[in-house]
């Protein structure tokens, strides 16, 4: 395998990573091919091109569409059965229980099915655990609850691996259908229908839809079912994509193919702010410009999330059923609360887990894989502190809440490259956990304090040769190199023609090179401010967000008047009626 060339000679940024050309040669031609067929700007082709883009597709890419980009929905294993039975509860009124997690996809999956049922009358009930005394999916007392008043179950976001749960309430004449997306632990459960793009049995490709994608590919066969037996007037789905695409954002699914048109044309009716409680969302988050990706992953995701960290758990999925406007105002503004005191407690909470790590961090041998525990921490916030630490250390890392009783709830973060929910996984074989799960990014275990050191021991055994390998292999791609004059307003909205940007489709990195700094400051929670200045003396905002106590932050700060090469993505800042352009930082490097 070729490697790509060093982009400015960068061998090692300040975060340790090569910085190397998105680009290479075969790709600058068709970005070339691009431009010259289409009439498409060269930035743009050059952003295309450098994501794999052909010619050929390049215009499709563009203006990514429900109806060219999903499959007939019977593609999907078990869809078929289950939206009959869907479809068969709607025809007769029967009573329904939905049965959600406790995070944004959770919610967003739940409110897409309540808000479809309530169309036709149907006022279904809503159950949601909680994160800490119900821990994760279904449990028997649960389901027991929910079969004595419902005629039929749906699990979203959970349930593929409940069946233990599911057998509690077996022959008591309710039936469950399954609507999930997560990794298959086990046999199926012996349900009505189990929808899973994920099952070793489903061959639809759609193993990259979060459960809400799923959700929506189901009631889109409901409706054709209920049209089959005489039912024309149907809900507006399309018009319910803002949940959709607020789920897809959040759960960081890849933002390839069909999610790519969830999340396109979702934007476009959450802008219409159709939805009271994602209006009273963006109220509460000071949002003064049309929502963006941005937006649901850092400002509504969180606060949706709070509910089920720290409070009532079915805050969310209440929020985004809600018709009345002030009362989601109510629901949001508790929100809002229960997310600053979120951040009050993990604050906390990253202090003193950092501080933990940083004394493995010291030793002659730092460990592959970060694993932290308290008694004092919340386990509600143990999967933000993980995400932390792994920013911090650049490793997969796991933080755990200790209990009275000996065990610990704790949630992992990965690295681009290595599969964590594997390596739990394999944990849970050996013994060393109670139980786990998860995906390659992201996992949860519980743990008996026993055994965390063997855990440890178990975690460097199996992973410190592919974390090494990827750490000492660690590139930062680079989009192309600008001047603060040419990051202007007209180009972000050349660039954002190929968004929306995430997970499988990286938002474009560019690089300010030999800029000098002409101001610092630290605002907000840790963010730092710059003003950066080129060599014709033109100047660009740039924020790095929670960089001020890190080593990237601290070497921009000392570099006051000195010219640096900044590396980023750029967006339109709007803050007072104004609207600028504004690079957010991910890497710096000294001139070579």
């Amino acid at each position: 395998m070729v490697q790509a060339s060093t982009f400015l000679g960068i061998e090692r940024s300040l975060k340790g990573r090569r910085w190397v050309d998105r680009m290479s040669p075969a790709q600058a031609q068709i970005a070339l091919d691009i431009a010259q067929r289409h009439g498409v700007p060269d930035i743009l082709a050059r952003v295309l091109a450098g994501r794999g883009i052909a010619a050929g597709d390049a215009l499709g890419f563009l203006d990514p569409t429900i109806k060219a980009l999903m499959p007939d929905p019977r593609s999907v294993t078990d869809l078929e059965a289950a939206a009959a039975r869907i479809a068969d509860a709607v025809r007769k009124g029967e009573r329904v229980a939905i049965f959600g997690d406790y995070d944004v996809d959770g919610a967003s999956s739940s409110a897409l099915l309540a808000r479809y049922l309530r169309f036709f009358g149907i006022e279904a009930e809503i159950y949601i655990p909680d994160r800490i005394f119900e821990g994760y999916g279904p449990n028997p007392a649960a389901m027991g609850e929910l079969a004595s008043r419902a005629s039929l179950i749906v699990t979203v976001d959970c349930g593929t691996n409940s069946a233990e749960a599911f057998d509690a309430v077996a022959g008591q004449g309710t039936d469950i259908v399954v609507l999930d997306h997560h990794q298959v632990g086990g046999p199926l459960p012996d349900v009505a229908a189990v929808v899973n793009p994920n099952r070793d049995d489903d061959l639809s490709g759609l193993g990259h839809l979060c459960a809400v994608g799923v959700v929506f590919m189901t009631l889109v066969d409901v409706s054709r079912q209920l049209r089959a037996h005489g039912i024309a007037k149907m809900p507006d789905l399309l018009s319910m994509l803002d949940l959709v695409a607020l789920g897809t954002v959040c759960d960081v699914v890849p933002l390839v193919g069909l999610n790519r048109a969830f999340v396109t044309k979702g934007l476009v009716a959450a802008r219409h702010l159709g939805n009271p409680g994602l209006s009273a969302l963006a109220r509460v988050s000071s949002i003064g410009e049309p929502l963006n990706p941005f937006h649901f992953g850092f400002l509504i995701g969180p606060r949706i999330n709070a509910g089920g960290r720290i409070g009532n758990a079915a805050l969310g999925s209440m929020l985004l059923c809600e018709e009345d406007s002030n009362r989601a105002a109510e629901i949001a503004t508790e929100l809002d609360r229960l997310n600053r005191e979120r951040q009050a407690i993990e604050i906390e909470m990253v202090a003193e887990a950092r501080a933990e790590a940083e004394k493995d961090m010291q030793s002659s041998v730092p460990p592959a894989v970060v694993v932290t525990s308290s008694e004092h921490w919340h386990p509600g916030i143990v999967g933000l502190i993980a995400a932390r630490l792994k920013e911090h250390t650049r490793r997969p890392a796991f933080a755990i809440a200790l209990d009275g009783s000996g065990k610990g709830t704790g949630s992992g973060r990965s690295i681009p490259g290595f599969d964590l929910g594997k390596l739990v996984r394999a944990a849970v074989d050996e013994g060393l956990l109670v139980k786990g799960g998860g995906h390659a990014m992201a996992a949860g275990i519980t743990v008996e304090r026993a055994r965390l050191g063997d855990l440890r021991g178990f975690f460097e055994e199996k992973a410190a040769s592919a974390v090494t390998s990827i750490l000492d292999n660690e590139t930062q791609a680079i989009d192309g190199a600008l001047t603060a004059r040419g990051a202007s307003a007209n180009l972000i909205g050349e660039i954002e023609k190929a968004g929306p940007y995430g997970s499988g489709n990286p938002e474009p990195v560019f690089v300010l090179p030999n800029h000098r700094i002409a101001s610092s400051a630290v605002v907000g929670n840790g963010h730092l401010k710059l003003r950066l200045m080129a060599e014709d003396r033109s100047q660009v905002d740039a924020i790095a967000f929670r960089a001020a106590d890190t080593e990237l932050g601290q070497f921009l700060s000392r570099r006051n008047g000195s010219p640096v090469h900044v590396a980023g993505t750029l967006s339109i800042n709007h803050w007072n009626g104004r609207q600028t352009p504004q690079m957010r930082i991910v890497d710096a490097a000294e001139p070579v």
